[in-house]
C-alpha cells in the first residue's frame, strides 16, 4: 500500500494546547516523572469539581436518555438557556434559536462551516483560542487576525480591525472574557466592534464560555444585548463555570437580524441534523446549572480559591525578572510576556520544551495561540495555592539561569 498523507487542509492548522510539547510531557509522565500540567483549563484535574446537584440530575435522568433527542437538544435545557439570556436583557430569542452541542467547540465548527465558502475571511483576535483559526481554515476560509493590544489591557485594536476588512470578510470573532489573556472587555470597546459589524454586514461570533469566571466584580456585557442590527451567534457552556469539561455540553444562541439570515440558519440546521443530536444524558445538567445557587461565585469572589490563585500567579510572575503579565480580569489563565532579548529567545516552542525538561512544568507557547512573536506563553492558575507557589519558585529558578542557544 502506498504511503498515506494527511489532508493539505491541515497544513496551517495547529492546536498546541495538545501538541508536541504535551506529547513529551505525557511520555515523561509514563516514565514516572511528576509534571505540573498547566496547558489546559481542566478544573476537575485540580480538585475543582462539579456541584453535587448537577451530577445528581444527570444520574436521575440517565434512564430517560437512551433515545435520540431533537437535533437542537432537549426542550427543558433549551428553555433554560433562553430564560438565562432573558434575565440578562436579551429578548426576541426562542427555544428554536438555541442549539446544544458536544461542547461549544462542536458548534463553533458547525457555525463556521455553514457560513463560509473557499476564500471567505473571518476576523479572529490575536492571540486567539486556536479552535477558531483551525475551524475557519478547515472550512476553506482564511483567518485574518486582528491585534489585541497588550499596552491597552489586551483590548482589541479597533483601527487594526477596520484596516483588515475586505470585500471577502464575512464575520468577526470576539472572545470575551478572553482566552488566553484573561481580559474582560469594556462596553465601549464591544460597542465599537458592534458598529463595525453592522456597517460592514458581518456576523458576530461571540465566544463567552468564561462569562461566569470574572474577578473583582468586573462588568460583563453580552454581545447579543448590544445589537439587533446584525446577526450575533453566542457560544457558552458548562465546562468552566460548573467544572464539567468532560461532559462536553455547550450551546450556541442565534439572535439579532435573523430574518436576513434564514438561508444561513438553514445551513446550520442541516449540519446539526447530520450529527443527529448532542449527548443526551449531560443535557440534563443544563437546567439545574443555570438556575439557583451558583457556586462559581464563591470561587471567583474575594477570598475564593480561584481569586487567590489568580493573585498568586499575577504577583509571582511580575516579581520574576524578565517576565510580566497583565492582571487577568477573568478566565483561568495569564498570558505571560518574556523579555525575549534578555534571554535570547527566538523559538518559543524550544522555550516550552526546555522549561518542561528542566523544571517539569508544562505551559503553552504564545505562537500556539497564533501570536506573531516568540515572546509569550499561557499559564493556567488552577493548581492549589501551595502548588502555584512551588510553580513560581521553579519558574524563577529556571529564568535565573536560562538563555536560549
Amino acid at each position: 500500500m502506498k504511503r498515506l498523507i494527511k489532508s493539505h487542509k491541515l497544513d496551517d492548522v495547529c492546536y498546541d494546547i495538545r501538541g508536541p510539547v504535551v506529547e513529551l510531557a505525557n511520555q515523561m509522565q509514563r516514565e514516572g516523572m511528576d509534571i505540573i500540567m498547566l496547558n489546559t483549563g481542566n478544573p476537575p484535574a485540580f480538585n475543582l469539581n462539579a456541584p453535587d446537584e448537577v451530577i445528581r440530575d444527570v444520574r436521575t435522568n440517565l434512564k430517560n436518555s437512551e433515545a435520540y433527542c431533537d437535533s437542537k437538544g432537549i426542550f427543558p435545557a433549551r428553555k433554560a438557556i433562553m430564560q438565562y439570556y432573558q434575565t440578562r436583557g436579551i429578548n426576541g430569542v426562542t427555544e428554536d434559536d438555541i442549539y446544544i452541542g458536544n461542547g461549544s467547540s462542536e458548534l463553533v465548527q458547525i457555525s463556521v462551516q455553514a457560513l463560509i465558502n473557499d476564500g471567505d475571511e473571518i476576523l479572529i483576535p490575536m492571540p486567539d483560542y486556536p479552535l477558531w483559526t483551525a475551524s475557519v481554515t478547515l472550512s476553506g476560509g482564511r483567518a485574518v487576525h486582528y491585534l489585541c493590544d497588550e499596552e491597552n489591557h489586551w483590548f482589541p485594536d479597533i483601527e487594526d480591525i477596520k484596516s483588515k476588512i475586505t470585500q471577502n470578510t464575512r464575520g468577526i470573532v470576539v472572545i470575551n472574557p478572553n482566552n488566553p489573556t484573561g481580559s474582560v472587555y469594556s462596553k465601549e470597546i464591544l460597542q465599537e466592534i458592534v458598529d463595525i459589524a453592522v456597517e460592514n454586514e458581518l456576523v458576530i461570533f461571540s465566544d463567552e464560555i468564561y462569562d461566569h469566571v470574572i474577578y473583582d466584580h468586573k462588568p460583563f456585557y453580552h454581545m447579543a444585548g448590544l445589537t439587533d442590527e446584525t446577526l450575533v451567534i453566542t457560544f457558552n457552556g458548562l465546562s468552566k463555570s460548573h467544572r464539567v469539561p468532560g461532559f462536553r455540553v455547550g450551546w450556541m444562541m442565534i439572535s439579532g437580524a435573523k430574518s436576513d439570515a434564514m438561508d444561513y440558519i438553514e445551513g446550520i440546521d442541516i449540519l446539526s441534523t447530520m450529527r443527529l443530536c448532542a449527548n443526551v444524558p449531560v443535557q440534563h445538567a443544563i437546567q439545574t446549572s443555570l438556575g439557583g445557587y451558583q457556586s462559581i461565585d464563591d470561587l471567583v469572589g474575594v477570598g475564593g480559591r480561584l481569586h487567590i490563585q489568580r493573585d498568586i500567579i499575577y504577583e509571582g510572575i511580575n516579581n520574576i525578572p524578565g517576565l510580566s503579565c497583565e492582571k487577568p480580569d477573568g478566565t483561568l489563565y495569564a498570558f505571560v510576556k518574556i523579555d525575549a532579548e534578555k534571554f535570547n529567545i527566538t523559538d518559543d516552542v524550544r522555550f516550552a520544551l526546555d522549561l518542561l525538561k528542566q523544571e517539569r512544568i508544562l505551559i503553552v507557547q504564545g505562537t500556539g495561540f497564533n501570536w506573531n512573536k516568540p515572546d509569550h506563553f499561557r499559564i493556567v492558575f488552577l493548581p492549589s495555592p501551595i502548588e502555584l507557589q512551588q510553580t513560581i519558585s521553579r519558574l524563577e529558578h529556571f529564568m535565573a539561569h536560562y538563555r536560549q542557544r
